[in-house]
Order: structure tokens, then sequence, then C-alpha cells
């Protein structure tokens, strides 16, 4: 195990070489780069900008197809003369209805609707139609969209909407605009460096569909309702008078995506801001058909369901060019023309959650971040350093390669790093180290039970090894759960944490092993600097400093079981309580709202503030001094839906403006409340899931009692952590959830140890009482427990002190998870593993003799 072919070594060090050359990039500035070349790039959390989430109106776009396909209908009907009577789309249902006069046409009925039928390809290289046609005796026919046209059409809107949505904000001069699917129905927009993306959500809000339409001039616009395949839509309105009421037929004689350009210019004749645009070969020829049989007729065009003008066709039109007039200004102009280059979007499209953060606040995070994660790296390189001596200075440098390979994969996919992601890294830190604390802690027993140098190095690596694997994995799956139910930096933060952890695996037992090989053959020592006995400078720095605790206890930890089980009882129950009432605190990722960080030019006058937002008929407003006399919180309850969401952020930025001039808004969160719902209820089945999973993983690898141990334990730890939520005020969000999964992984991983040592010394001692057993194993690990808890303490006390307050809340809930873990395994755990095991894992309790050297004390 300790020896490396030349081959081998030569490989580990060309992928640590390639490692480094990945990560390298990130160094340069992106332009002086070549084409291979990959990095990551700062969320909007650190540099600044707006993610807005955008949902497609689903119902709009069966309402289109329902109305389509009667509208095809009712000509198609009407030229084979098949009478009916009750013609209309029916969007609730999904479905078009008619019913046929003479029970005789009811079959030619249904197969002119059967001919308007899109076909749907499927996987087995099939077509199936949209719509499904059924009949009653009574001549009713009805078309209902069918499952598979329902996905499709879905599908092709969403789709559809990305590619337009890119178009549009490309024509704005975004850069690196991140526009992504999420979901079955919405749409991810992240924005770097706009603080306000008000102008964007009004471009992306505005469907832009321009289609022409003949006027009925036989149909009176002030009826109360339009007759067959007319509608009644209104003009543009005009200072001091109401909108023209026009009678449009609901033929589309041209469509608007057609168009090929759309610029906007001035008319030579009047000077006024006009849209001029350009047809297609195909809409040239249909523009031209139409206008020339309609001379002398008013002709409409329509742009998202009003009338921008309908004048009189005076000659045929055969150029394919045209001119929108109307009371546009040189913007709206602009506006208009970027939105007709773009083509319509097939649906309105809500935005359902923002989130904007300023440069300025973005420039602070970074600040918090990298000073987060210098202290913690130096606390965690000189702890380990010190702590375990050369092979501890080892794993600093195996440390140093897997930040450098976490970096490099982040490159290689391009990823987004977030503020939460460099939480990841930090914690990374700490939990990095676990597998080498198990291996140098292994090597040290060795020693101790008096093997030599080159046995002890390959028992401790070899030992070692399956103890590793199993509490990595415990890790991997509670970031899988966050990764699968999280959402946006949660995710990464998920992602960051996971490749941390699966290479970290490989750094501790292979680099590391390489480091300790070469060492070895080149010095040959007599005694491996495990034992604080050396002497001289370099004597010390080659051995551990100090311990946390002596190599040797006999602490009879199950002397408190009972007592360690009911405290744990009490404490969890009391912290379920508290979850209910008072209740968690729920952050607006979970209850919705809007929060808004405005800095002011001077001292905020708070009292102004307040009475000017409250004023505003939003609800209940909560306004707060935040971190210095210049920055206030404004907090909004959630505003019904999300239109009115976007209309209370808008309402907010105005107040604020009137009340202190030159206020900038740093921050904005605002998150309807279909969107909470839908997170809250991720951040829940994340956990359950999280927990089955673990169940079933410790409970396939272990005994039985060993995996109910396991989830009693996480759950219990799992309570109290909520606990600590509920007594000091900690925001229950995404990001705290993501420290409770966290906490749960770590508590997961300390029980695996604990037990791993356990089933080693079942097998080892068979006539060993399993209370003697269960008291031994855990004094034998503890100086591993400890020094894994201490890691990662080191790493998250930066982040609680200097992680800025979006980390705060984050980095206290791990602290007093990893203090929480670090104790549920002594008194929790391996009680449970000892009351439920005690005449299975033992069927006989006589006592045995035990080597001096693990001999508990009497009485135990």
């Amino acid at each position: 195990m300790m020896f490396f072919a030349r081959w081998k070594t030569l490989s580990i060090l060309a992928v640590c070489l390639l490692g480094v050359l990945l990560c390298a990039p990130n160094l340069f500035p992106k332009s002086s780069l070549p084409s291979w070349a990959r990095q990551f790039s700062l969320g909007l959390d650190l540099r600044g900008g707006s993610y807005l989430l955008l949902e497609v109106d689903m119902d709009a776009v069966v309402k289109e197809r329902l109305e389509s396909l009667a509208d095809a209908a009712r000509g198609r009907l009407r030229a084979a003369n098949i009478g009916y009577v009750n013609l209309a789309a029916e969007p609730a249902q999904r479905r078009v209805g008619l019913r046929v006069r003479d029970p005789g046409q009811v079959q030619a009925a249904v197969a002119v609707l059967r001919e308007q039928a899109n076909q749907i390809p499927t996987s087995l290289g099939t077509t199936v139609p949209d719509i499904e046609v059924a009949t009653t005796p009574d001549g009713q026919v009805t078309a209902t969209l069918s499952e598979a046209g329902l996905r499709a059409k879905a599908t092709g809107a969403v789709e559809q909407s990305i590619e337009i949505v890119r178009r549009r904000i490309d024509e704005t001069g975004v850069s690196e605009a991140l526009i992504a699917r999420q979901g079955q129905s919405r749409i991810l927009v992240q924005l770097p460096g706009v603080e306000d993306p008000n102008r964007i959500k009004q471009l992306l809000g505005q469907t832009a569909r321009m289609t022409f339409h003949l006027l009925d001039e036989s149909a009176n616009p002030a009826s109360p309702s339009p007759p067959p395949g007319v509608m009644f839509l209104n003009g543009e309105a005009r200072p001091g008078q109401p909108p023209t009421r026009y009678a449009v037929r609901r033929r589309v004689e041209v469509d608007g995506a057609n168009l090929t350009d759309a610029r906007a210019g001035q008319d030579n004749r009047t000077g006024e801001w006009v849209v001029n645009f350009t047809f297609d070969s195909t809409g040239t020829r249909r523009f031209a058909d139409v206008t020339r049989a309609n001379v002398g007729r008013p002709f409409a065009i329509v742009l998202d369901e009003k009338v921008i003008t309908a004048p009189n066709i005076r000659e045929p039109i055969t150029g394919g060019r045209g001119q929108i007039s109307g009371s546009f200004d040189a913007r709206s102009a602009n506006e208009l023309a970027v939105l007709l280059r773009a083509g319509a979007l097939p649906a309105p499209l809500t935005v359902i959650e923002e989130r904007t953060v300023g440069p300025e606040l973005g420039a602070d995070a970074i600040r918090a971040g990298i000073l987060a994660l210098a202290l913690g790296a130096a606390f965690v390189f000189l702890y380990m350093g010190f702590a375990y001596g050369l092979f501890g200075w080892f794993a600093d440098l195996a440390l140093l390669v897997n930040i450098i390979f976490l970096l490099a994969a982040l490159s290689v996919m391009e990823a987004t790093l977030t503020l939460p992601g460099i939480a990841g890294i930090v914690l990374t830190l700490g939990t990095a180290l676990d597998a080498n604390i198990l291996i140098n802690e292994r090597i040290r027993e060795e020693v101790k039970n008096g093997r030599p140098p080159l046995s002890a190095l390959e028992a401790g690596f070899t030992k070692a090894s399956g103890t590793i694997m199993d509490s990595n994995l415990t890790n991997l799956i509670a970031m899988a759960c966050l990764y699968g139910f999280g959402s946006g930096p949660v995710k990464g933060f998920a992602v960051t944490v996971a490749i941390g952890t699966i290479v970290q695996m490989w750094t501790a037992t292979t680099l590391v092993r390489l480091m300790v090989s070469v060492w070895y053959r080149w010095t040959r020592p007599k005694a491996l600097p495990v034992l604080e006995d050396g002497r001289g400078f370099w004597g010390r720095m080659a051995r551990p400093l100090f311990r946390l605790i002596p190599d040797v206890t006999h602490i009879p930890f199950m002397k408190g079981a009972r007592a360690g089980l009911l405290v744990s009882a009490i404490l969890s129950t009391a912290s379920l309580i508290g979850a209910f009432y008072p209740g968690l605190q729920k952050g607006i990722d979970f209850k919705g709202g809007i929060v808004m960080e405005v800095r002011t030019q001077g001292p905020a006058d708070l009292a102004a503030l307040r009475t000017k937002v409250s004023g505003l008929g939003l609800g209940d407003v909560g306004l707060q001094q935040f971190g210095d006399a210049e920055t206030v919180l404004v907090r909004l309850p959630v505003q019904g839906d999300e239109n009115g969401t976007q209309a209370a952020v808008n309402a907010v930025r105005g107040g604020v403006e009137q009340v202190a001039p030159g206020a900038r808004i740093l921050r904005v969160e605002a998150v309807g409340n279909r969107v909470s719902d839908e997170l809250f209820l991720g951040g829940m089945i994340a956990l359950g899931i999280s927990l089955l999973a673990m169940l079933i993983y410790i409970w396939f690898r272990f005994e039985w009692q060993f995996a109910i141990a396991a989830i009693v334990t996480l759950i219990l730890d799992t309570t109290k952590t909520v606990g600590f939520m509920v007594l000091f005020g900690v925001e229950f969000n995404l990001t705290t959830v993501a420290a409770i999964l966290t906490v749960i992984g770590f508590s997961a991983n300390d029980k695996v140890v604990v037990f791993d040592r356990m089933r080693e010394n079942l097998r080892k001692y068979k006539q060993m009482p399993l209370r003697q057993l269960v008291d031994q194993s855990i004094n034998e690990t503890l100086n591993r427990s400890l020094g894994t808890s201490m890691t990662l303490l080191l790493s998250a006390v930066p982040l609680a002190l200097f992680g800025g307050d979006t980390l705060a809340g984050f980095a206290w809930v791990m602290l007093f998870g990893i203090v929480v873990s670090a104790s549920s395994s002594v008194f929790i755990a391996a009680p449970i593993v000892l009351f439920t095991g005690e005449n299975r894992l033992r069927r006989g309790e006589a006592p045995a003799p035990v080597r001096p050297g693990n001999q508990a004390p009497a009485g135990v």
C-alpha cells in the first residue's frame, strides 16, 4: 500500500498539474484567454445585479390554442354547410364545444375538428394528435386538448419565450446575462450589473404580438357583446378622451411573426416618432393580397390586444414595408421596435421572484467572504500542523490541492460562485481534514500498540479507508438532497461542498499517502513523528505540539446514558413546542413578501420614511435601522399576487426617493406567495429525504440498531437546532436549511465513525460486555471526533464574525449544530445502541479478559 510505482506517481502529479492549469485562467481577464480556457463567474450577490424568475402564463397558452381551434372550426364548418350552435372555447375544461343541429352531420363535424389537430411526435417515432374529439347522443361535439398536446404546447411556449427573452435582453446591451429554463413553466434571468431592472421587466412583461386585422364595419362596437368571429378592442387613449372601441375580426390577415425588421424613426412630414417595419417574402405577399382586395376599408394594427392604429387602405401596399404611428416619443418608439425585432412572446410572462443587489453591497460581500475564507484557512492550517506535526503539514498541502481542484471543477463547469458558495469553500476547509484526522489517529494508535513504522502506516491508511468512505457518503447524501430541492445560490453551496467532499477523499487517501511514502523512502525513520517527544525546533515542528485530550481515557460515558437521553428528550420537546409557539421567524424565502435595503445620503429619517411607506396602502410595513445610521431595511408583506408585488416594489422606490432624494436601493428581494410556498415545501422535503436516505444507508452498512440510533439522534439534533433558531431569533430561510442539512451530514459522519469502531470492537472482543465495549469505542475515537469538530469550528467562527448579515444566521446555526452533533454521538446515539442491542449485539454479558491497554475502569 505504501509503495507507488513510478507511473502511478507521475499520474498523480499530472492530475495535480492539470488541476492547477484548469484553475489558473481565473487569475487572468477573460479577454486575454484562449477559447478553451474556462472560468467560474461571480454570482449577483458578489458583483451586483438582478435575478428575476419569470413564469409563462400557461392559461393564456391554452386559451390561445382553443380560440384558434374554434376560429378554424367555424370557417371549415360553414364551408362544409354543417349547421351548428354554441361553438365556443372553454379554457377551464381545456376544450372547444359545439352542438350539431342535424344528427346526420355529427360525424362530418367530428372529421372537421380532427383535421384541425396538430400532430405531436412521440419517443417511438410516431405522432399523436393534440386534441381528442368526442360526441354525445344529443349531437354535442367536444375537442379536448390532450395531455400530450398540453405538454407540447407548454414546452414550445417556454422554449420560444426563452429565445425571445434572450433576444430582447441582448437588444438592451446587458452583457453576460444568464437565461435558463427552470421547472416546467419558468425562466430564470440573471442580469449582472443591472441595479434597477424595471426597464427590463417592462420589456419582458409585454407579449408584443403584432397582428393585422380587418374591421367588421357591420358590427356595432357599442354592443354589450361582439358577434361570432369578432372581438371588441380598445384603441390608444388620448389625453382627456376615452379610448376608441373597435370591432375587429378575429381572423389574422397578416402575422407580426413575418416581420424581418423594425426601427424607430421620425415621419418626414409631421416629425412625430414612428416605427417603420419590413416583412419577409411571405408577409409581403400576404400584405399585398389583403390590401389589394380591401382598398377603401379600415385595416387595424393590433399590438397585445390593443388597436395601435386603424387607417383606411388607400391603395395596395406591395413593397412589404409599413409604418406604425401613434403617441410615441423616442424611448417608447425604440422599445416597441426592440420588442418587434425580438419577436412576440407566445404568452405573458409574470415576475414571481426578484432579487437585486447593488455593486456596493456586492463588493462588501466579496470582502467579507475573502476575510472569512482567509481566517478560516489560517486557523485550520495552524491547528492541523500543531496538532499532528509533519503529517498535519502534509494534510495542509493536500488541502491546498483540494481547494485548487475545487476551483478547477467550478471553472470547468463555468459555475457561478455565490456568497453561500464561498461559505461552502470555508466549510470544505474543515470537513476536508476529517479523513486526514482519521488516518493520523489510526497511525498514532498503531504506533502506540507497538507496530513498526511501515506497518503502522499501512494499517493506518488501510483501516481508515472504509470509515472515510462511510462518513463522507452520508455528507454527500445531505448535499444531494439540498441540491435536488434547493434553489439558486443554495444549490451552488451544495455543489461546492459535494465537490470538496469527493476531492478530499482522493487527496487524503492517495495524495497524502504519496507524500508520506516519498518521505519514508527518503528518511527511513526508526520512529514515526506522531508522538509529542521531539527534540529541537525542527523535531518539535515535525511532531505534534499538543493533544486536545490524552490518548488513553477511561471515561464512563454510559453511566450518564439515561440522563443524556432524558435531557435530550426535554430539550427537543421544548424546541418542537417553540417551533409552533412562538414559532420560527420565517425569512422572505418561506413566507413571501418584500425586503428592500436602502442607503440614504445622510442619517436616515426613519419617522418620515415610515410615514411615507405606511401611507402607500401596502399592509403592515416594517422599517428598521440596519448596520449604520444611513442604512434602512424595509419589510413588506405579500401583496396578493405577483403583479401586486412588483407594483409595491416600484411604489416604495418612488416613496423613498421623495423623502430622501439621492437614496440608493442596495438590495431588493421580492418573493410571491406561490414561490415561497414551493421553497418551504422543497426545504422540508430535502430535510425529510436526507434523513430517510441516511437511515437506509446506515441500515445497509450496519446492524439495524445502529440505523435506528442514527436516525433518532439526527432528528433530535435537528429539533434542537430549530429550538436554537427560535430562542435567538435566527431567520428560517433557504440558507439556514442549508446549514441544518450540513449539520445533519456532519452529525451522521460523526456517528458513523463511532459506529465503525463499535463494529470493529464487536468482532475483536467477542465476550466483552456491550456497555464496556461502547465506552471503550467512544474513548478510542474521542480525539478524532473532537479534532474534526475543532476544524469545523475554526472554519465556521470567521463566517459568523465576518461573513456579513447574509451568512451570520448560517454560521451560528452551524456552530450550534457542531456542538450538538459532537455531544449527541456520545449521549444519545451510543445509549440507543446500548439499550437496543444489549440482548442482540451481545448474547452473553460475562466479562472476558481484556488487553491492559484497553481495560476499562472497574464498575463500567
